[in-house]
């Protein structure tokens, strides 16, 4: 007869290796997901065309803009309709012009990819006398949103741009409605939020909301303001990687100020903040150059 303390052994190895293989799975899907990256798309004519200097380890990069290069050669009519080898017009299959209906109000929006699986989306929201529309514009900002839309269809993603009105806090409040409505039916997915110029205003006040700053991978402002609302918000309390793009030559929002906000968040110890200087560049210059996959790239490993 088999002795019961050697029948327990063994069932305690059992239940060690059991346990073993658990912890194995999980390290290895934690793993999976911390290595979801966007794969590449159009890499060699959408990088920075060179950093002319870096600094605080890396945090802060002087990206080389020369407006001939990067858009007299770039556009076949100038600002207004990019060389076609920067546009793949795939995304216009999954491109669909959608309402929603909230409480506080209709909102216009386009939404590009596909639901199923979705992993991850990046919503864009536009400046002053802007629209939906010029979010999914595949020619202008140098093909740079048709690039966007690319990503995200390509990397189980999907791409929404709504109308931002007046960008006042009402217009926050539809935008917020959506980004939850889009969170409720997307479980598995994270958010990239990015403002260009005053359409900061609604990035600002959705970093406040925790139910949405627990969801987001990250927030870009492109050419827009930095807000001391920020630190101590819900987002900056998830600590929810933050990339500031702006032209050093910015006439509409002097460069001056998201320089000071780049160093009032690096007094966060460790806190994940980028800033991108566009050397000469102007108000639009960071729509036009920032590099989207090395950016959520860098969101998705920060966070």
């Amino acid at each position: 007869m088999a002795n019961p303390a050697n029948r327990l052994t063994r069932g305690a190895r059992l239940q060690q290796m059991l346990s073993w293989c658990l912890a194995a799975a999980l390290t290895f899907l934690a793993g999976q997901a911390q290595s979801f990256e966007l794969a590449p798309f159009k890499d060699r004519l959408f990088a920075y065309p060179g950093i002319l200097e870096s600094r605080d380890g890396g945090a802060y990069l002087i990206v080389d803009y020369d407006e001939v290069r990067d858009i007299n050669r770039r556009d076949q009519v100038p600002e207004r309709r990019v060389k076609r080898k920067y546009v793949d017009l795939s995304p216009r299959r999954r491109q669909s012009d959608q309402v929603l209906q909230t409480s506080a109000g209709e909102i216009r929006f386009i939404a590009v990819g596909d639901p199923r699986n979705a992993r991850i989306v990046t919503m864009y929201v536009h400046g002053r006398g802007g629209d939906r529309k010029q979010g999914t514009n595949d020619y202008t900002f140098g093909g740079n949103f048709n690039r966007i839309k690319n990503l995200m269809l390509r990397n189980n993603g999907i791409y929404i741009a709504p109308d931002g009105g007046e960008l006042d806090e009402a217009a926050a409040q539809r935008i917020r409605h959506l980004v939850l409505a889009v969170l409720r039916q997307l479980r598995e997915a994270k958010i990239v939020l990015a403002c260009g110029s005053a359409g900061g205003t609604v990035c600002h006040a959705l970093a406040g909301d925790d139910a949405i700053a627990a969801r987001m991978a990250g927030m870009a402002l492109l050419g827009s303001f930095g807000d001391e609302s920020f630190i101590g918000s819900a987002a900056w309390r998830h600590r929810v990687p933050l990339l500031i793009a702006h032209g050093a030559a910015d006439s509409v929002i002097p460069f001056a100020n998201a320089e000071s906000f780049y160093r009032a968040l690096r007094d966060t110890p460790g806190y994940p903040v980028r800033l991108v200087r566009f050397e000469t560049g102007g108000h639009g210059t960071p729509i036009r150059m920032t590099d989207w996959r090395e950016t959520i790239n860098w969101m998705l490993a920060a966070r």
